[in-house]
C-alpha cells in the first residue's frame, strides 16, 4: 500500500530545518531594520543641518548652543536653546508661534511648546523612554514638576573639548571650541579647520535618563538635556573609561573612549557600532565607536589646526 502521510521523524526533521532557517534569518532582518533606522536618523540630522545653514545664511553666524545673555537673536537675555532658534528653518513655525523669547524656556507657555514632539530631533533607534514629568534643578532654573511631559531630543550641540580631559598641550581656552557654544556668534569665516571637518551636532540619546554601556540606570537622572527645549543640554567632549563609571579622568588614566560609553553629557547612541554626527557644512556621517579619542577631539574644534590621519 502507498504511504499517504509523513512519519513523526520526517515532521520533526522539517520543523528543525525551518527553525534553523528562521534562526539564520532573524539577525539579518534585525540588521536590515537597524540599517533603515540609522539612515532615518542620519536624514533627521541632515534636516537639522539645513536648518543651521539657513540660520547662518540669515544672520551670518550659527546659533549659540544656548543663550544666557542679551544679543541680536536673544534681545531679552533669557535662557533659550539653539533648537528653538531653528524652528522657522525646519518648517515648525506653528511651534515657534507658541514659544516666547521674552521668557526663559522653563516658564509659562514655553513648556507647552516644549511638550510638542519633534520627529526631526528624535532618532528611531532610541528605545521608548519614560515620560519626563520632572527635572532636577540647575541654577537658575528651579526643579520642575510637569503635568505634560517634555518632548525629548536625541541630538545635541557639541561645544568643543575639555583641555584638562583631552590634552592641555593641544587645547586651551582660545582653541577648544566648536561652532556652537554658550552665547557664541561663529560664522563660516571663523571655522579655520574647515566646515567639513568640524562637528556641529552629535547624538546624545535618551537623556535625561542615564545609560552606561547600553544599560539603563533608573535611579539616576541628568539635570541637562531634559527636552529639546532645554538650553543647558550642550556639552564638551571629556571622554570616559571602558566601563563608563568615570568621565574626564584623562586619557592616561583610562578615559579614552570618545563615544557610546555614557549618555550623560557625552556622545551616545543606540546604534550597535557607532553614532551619527553632523558637520558644520551640513553633511552627516556615521562614526565607528572605536574611533580614537584624539581623532574625534580634532573634529570637535574649529581653530586648533590639528593634523588628523
Amino acid at each position: 500500500m502507498k504511504r499517504v502521510a509523513f512519519t513523526l521523524v520526517e515532521l520533526l526533521v522539517v520543523i528543525a530545518i525551518i527553525g534553523i532557517l528562521v534562526g539564520l534569518l532573524l539577525p539579518a532582518v534585525q540588521q536590515a531594520r537597524e540599517a533603515a533606522r540609522r539612515i532615518s536618523c542620519q536624514n533627521n540630522m541632515r534636516q537639522v543641518g539645513l536648518g543651521l545653514l539657513n540660520f547662518e545664511s540669515t544672520f551670518k553666524f550659527f546659533p549659540a548652543s544656548g543663550w544666557t545673555t542679551a544679543s541680536s537673536t536673544n534681545p531679552s537675555g533669557k535662557f533659550t536653546c539653539w533648537r528653538a532658534a531653528l524652528l522657522p528653518y525646519i518648517e515648525q513655525r506653528s511651534v515657534q508661534a507658541s514659544y516666547s523669547i521674552q521668557l526663559n524656556w522653563w516658564e509659562g507657555s514655553n513648556l507647552i511648546a516644549g511638550a510638542t514632539v519633534m520627529p526631526t530631533f528624535i532618532c528611531p533607534s532610541t528605545p521608548e523612554q519614560r515620560p519626563v514629568l520632572s527635572a532636577i534643578a540647575k541654577s537658575p532654573r528651579p526643579a520642575l514638576t510637569l503635568t505634560t511631559p517634555l518632548a525629548r531630543t536625541d541630538y545635541e550641540a557639541i561645544q568643543g573639548v575639555q583641555p584638562s580631559s583631552i590634552s592641555t598641550t593641544l587645547y586651551n581656552a582660545n582653541n577648544r571650541f566648536a561652532i556652537m557654544h554658550r552665547n557664541s556668534r561663529v560664522g563660516f569665516k571663523d571655522i579655520l579647520d574647515g566646515s567639513s571637518n568640524t562637528v556641529a551636532v552629535v547624538e546624545s540619546s535618551a537623556r535625561p535618563w542615564v545609560y552606561r554601556n547600553r544599560l539603563s540606570k533608573p535611579l539616576f537622572q541628568n539635570d541637562q538635556g531634559i527636552g529639546w527645549i532645554d538650553s543647558e543640554g550642550a556639552f564638551s567632549l571629556d571622554g570616559a573609561n571602558a566601563d563608563a563609571t568615570l568621565e574626564g579622568c584623562g586619557i592616561a588614566n583610562g578615559c579614552s573612549r570618545a563615544i557610546n560609553a555614557k549618555n550623560d553629557n557625552e556622545p551616545y547612541s543606540f546604534h550597535p557600532t557607532g553614532i551619527n554626527i553632523l558637520f558644520a557644512d551640513g553633511h552627516a556621517e556615521f562614526v565607528a565607536e572605536q574611533i580614537d579619542i584624539m581623532t574625534f577631539a580634532a573634529k570637535c574644534t574649529r581653530t586648533a589646526g590639528e593634523i588628523v590621519e
